[in-house]
């Protein structure tokens, strides 16, 4: 049996983490941002199909391909960032599933020609990974801004010309400024988004 996470482990993944939108002006270490890709790609995804993407969007030139394409709200935060995360999905994932699924040698066949099943298993594993990512680095140390104010079409075509990956929503990775955060916002009581059978 694994131990439990101390209250301090605990408090920097769930109780005290936030989404921060005003940023450090600090840059990410390249060997850090790798360190979280590690890390997320570790999550468990359906048929271990790892159909997520990542983009970390941190040079000049790069945001200002990302700027045109994001809501006059989101702007600031992204671009101040020291990195954007696009979190995408590969729609033919299902190509490498001989190499990640090996004990299913049919697993190809779930998936082939079959749309429903390729946009299911993409956006529901491009949503999980992107969530193991946002707990990588918050555990190494970031704070982290996920959004999904953005147009979805012109991240595709600046960022994924070639039609293969589909955007989902974006992650602003840093150094966050305590300062300006707002008190946390509600949460449901347990009873009104939990029930146990």
């Amino acid at each position: 049996m694994l131990p439990a996470l101390s209250d301090i482990a605990l408090d920097q993944l769930f109780h005290e983490a936030r989404t921060h939108r005003w940023w450090q002006d600090r840059p990410i270490p390249e060997e850090t941002l790798r360190s979280i890709a590690e890390l997320a790609k570790l999550g468990p995804t359906s048929a271990n199909s790892s159909p997520g993407r990542f983009v970390f969007v941190v040079s000049r030139e790069a945001k200002e391909r990302l700027k045109p394409h994001l809501d006059e709200g989101n702007v600031r935060q992204a671009t101040s960032a020291p990195a954007t995360v696009i979190v995408a999905y590969d729609t033919e994932f299902y190509e490498k599933l001989s190499t990640l699924a090996p004990n299913n040698p049919g697993a190809r066949s779930w998936f082939a020609g079959k749309p429903d099943a390729i946009e299911r298993t993409g956006f529901q594993g491009s949503c999980l990974q992107g969530a193991y990512l946002i707990m990588a680095a918050r555990a190494l140390g970031l704070d982290c801004g996920p959004m999904g104010g953005f147009d979805r079409k012109g991240v595709d075509e600046t960022f994924f010309p070639n039609g293969k990956l589909k955007s989902n929503f974006l992650i602003n990775l840093g150094y966050g400024i305590p300062e300006k955060l707002h008190p946390r916002q509600p949460r449901l009581a347990l009873e009104e988004f939990c029930a146990i059978a």
